[in-house]
């Protein structure tokens, strides 16, 4: 079998393949991103493995791919035009939301304008109460009279969320049953199929997400499907989920939202990969590629699972992946606006890219940055198929420098320093609403930019130790490679006791659902193990959020005391304050299955690049608004085990740079990883 893990970025699509037997990556590279026609790169990707690895007839080849198609259609309201029905006197859910703004003290704050127009929005009579009773019967005359008005306005999509569906999903299913007749060939979302739960905002919003953008990925999956049939008879593609895992392409095109962050949170299940093989149990991970940063928590080698994340102008309730986003790349837009040096965050994207690309880009960017203060080498990027024009770099910068009077060279430095106090801005309260010191974490760098600019950060909030994997600059795309397949399923209990052995039945409800999606996605025979992992939803009685708990032997065996005493654990280890004495209630449970399956056992390649030359040629570093003459630099092919390099230095392979900062000195690890420690 090979394995190929596929990650589109805004600016390059990343590669890595892997043959089973292996013990590491096969094959990785990058590819310029081709938008808006993302599946050209995929595609083009893809023929450049076979053609490389040559499978035989009979030899599965598996694709995960990580895509940013979803949400780019969300982030550009480029998705299908949709239509919702919901409960008579819930007209309005979508244009109220929860009455929160973002920046409550603006003066000129508005929510988003909601993805369906409001009249598109069909209330129909029909009522289920919250214990899930009908108390008001279904008026079907209306909804087949919806469906039919939604056909004449030129809906594609209709997304179908009644008011406590997640107790009591009759009223849903029939309402599809009747527009699914009445219009044949409408697609219609349920809010209880997809994530049935608490709050009637946020369960209609993911159905609609859902059918926005359902039909142009269901496309899209479609022709990288129709390629790779055309070149491998038993070529099969998955897609990478939000929650680090990975599903069929039946099930992406049937619940596409599942996707939305696919692409990070590959990089962050690699990286957690990683950390138990270096016996790093907790992560910050750090990456950054043209477009965005984005960094993630890894607790006791497990990823952390957020319900908060957001897409665009919608949040997104579901559990995903924990990613905080910073609009900060390596195309990110260097400016000078009212006499203040901003940079991003508007990017150059992949097209032109950032000045020193070539490719006419007139913006300097940190791309051009890196270059002027020599973190980059022109004549060697990407191993040399891509070489850096620095003429264009200093053209661009030119007239930042002037507006600040400074010289091309300080004003690069003094971008590269206003980005990381952007990502400082962001990563400290994000540790800290996770109750996490930065000074006790090890730190993953990857991505493109990763290795550049994330020791610069690490050094400016305290961090004592950065990861950089051998393959740094595709780790999205080798998630790919190490991804299991995962399906999260969920069941509200709010004010249902669970005392008596009732936990235990719920919880064996929710793992038989769970095994019975795993059984759907491919032969079992492939699946080498399978993990089941519990969570509750619990909060004292009386406030208003809950947090999730992960239920050990004892909960899960049904010991609702066990439960509340985790609950507790987890209460001061977040707010420093617990209150055992108080009431506890459940909210919902959450089982999440994940199946196993054959990847390579380490994280990097054998050999990384054609040449093994040591030491490099001297450069001059600018770093910290600090100059530093003649500073070493190494291939990284050509280090040894025992090898130690002081900072500042830089460490070069064929598809990364990695820089390493003064009082930090770095080496091998057993994966080839680069270890770089702060020096007390």
């Amino acid at each position: 079998m090979i394995r190929i893990g596929i990650d589109i970025g805004g600016t390059f699509t990343d590669f890595v393949a892997w043959r089973e037997g292996e013990d590491e990556v096969v094959l990785s590279f990058k590819l310029p991103s081709s938008p808006p026609n993302f599946d050209r790169t995929v595609c083009e990707g893809f023929d450049r493995i076979i053609d490389a690895m040559k499978p035989g007839a009979d030899e599965a080849v598996m694709l995960m791919h990580g895509t940013t198609v979803s949400t780019n259609m969300v982030i550009e309201r480029a998705g299908s035009r949709l239509g919702l029905l919901t409960t008579e006197g819930f007209h309005d859910i979508m244009g109220l939301q929860r009455l929160r703004l973002k920046d409550p003290t603006g003066l000129f704050n508005d929510r988003p304008t909601p993805l369906v127009p409001r009249q598109f929005v069909f209330p129909v009579a029909g009522r289920i109460d919250a214990h899930g009773r009908e108390i008001e019967e279904l008026d079907e005359v209306a909804i087949a009279e919806a469906a039919r008005q939604a056909e004449k306005a030129g809906i594609e999509s209709i997304a179908i969320a009644f008011i406590n569906s997640f107790r009591n999903a009759g009223h849903e299913r029939r309402a599809r049953e009747i527009v699914q007749k009445t219009v044949p060939g409408m697609d219609v979302s349920l809010s209880s199929d997809i994530w049935p739960q608490i709050g009637e905002y946020e369960r209609a919003l993911i159905a609609l997400l859902n059918s926005f953008v359902k039909k142009r990925m269901s496309d899209y999956l479609t022709a990288i499907e129709d390629h790779m049939a055309s070149r491998h008879g038993r070529a099969h593609l998955f897609v990478t989920q939000s929650n680090g895992g990975a599903m069929s392409t039946a099930e992406a095109k049937r619940e596409p939202v599942h996707t939305l962050l696919s692409g990070p949170a590959s990089g962050v299940a690699a990286a957690s990969f990683l950390g138990r093989l270096a016996k790093i149990d907790d992560l910050l991970t750090f990456d950054m590629g043209g477009t965005s940063t984005d960094m993630s928590l890894i607790r006791y080698g497990q990823p952390t699972v957020s319900r908060d994340a957001e897409v665009g102008d919608f949040p997104l309730s579901m559990p995903v992946t924990g990613i905080e986003a910073i609009g900060a790349g390596g195309g990110s837009v260097i400016a000078v606006r009212d006499g203040v040096l901003s940079v991003g965050p508007q990017s150059t994207q992949s097209y032109p890219g950032p000045a020193c690309y070539g490719r006419g880009g007139t913006r300097p960017a940190l791309t051009d940055a890196y270059l002027l203060c020599n973190y980059i080498d022109e004549k060697h990027f990407l191993g040399g198929q891509m070489p850096l024009d620095r003429d264009a770099a200093v053209r661009a910068m030119q007239p930042v420098a002037d507006a600040l009077d400074i010289s091309i060279e300080a004003a690069a430095e003094a971008a590269i320093r206003v980005a990381t106090a952007n990502m400082v801005a962001a990563v400290m309260p994000y540790l800290a609403r996770l109750g996490m010191n930065p000074e006790v974490l090890s730190m993953v760098l990857f991505g493109g930019a990763g290795g550049v600019h994330g020791p610069l950060l690490a050094a400016e909030i305290g961090v004592p130790r950065i990861v950089v994997p051998q393959t740094s600059s595709v780790f999205c795309a080798f998630g790919g490679l190490i991804s299991a397949l995962t399906h999260d399923v969920v069941e509200n209990v709010h004010r249902r006791s669970l005392a008596g052995g009732a936990l235990a039945t719920a919880l064996d409800r929710l793992e038989s659902e769970a095994r019975a999606w795993l059984a759907e996605q491919i032969d079992a025979r492939m699946i080498l193990d399978t993990d089941i992992e519990y969570v509750a939803a619990m909060r004292y009685a009386g406030q208003s959020f809950d947090i999730d708990v992960v239920l050990d032997a004892s909960a899960r065996a049904g010991n609702v005391e066990a439960a509340f005493a985790l609950f507790h654990a987890e209460h001061k280890r977040l707010y420093s304050h617990s209150d055992p004495d108080a009431a506890v209630e459940f909210m919902t449970l959450r089982a999440r299955i994940r199946g196993s399956l054959a990847g390579p056992k380490g994280t990097g390649r054998k050999r990384m690049s054609s040449g093994s030359t040591r030491q490099l040629a001297a450069r001059d570093l600018r770093i910290g608004g600090e100059f530093h003459a003649n500073a070493s630099a190494f291939h990284r092919d050509g280090m040894d085990a025992d090898d130690a390099i002081p900072g500042p230095a830089i460490i070069e392979q064929d598809d990364a740079t990695t820089l390493v900062p003064p009082g930090f000195v770095a080496r091998l690890g057993a994966q080839r990883e680069l270890i770089i420690e702060r020096q007390d």
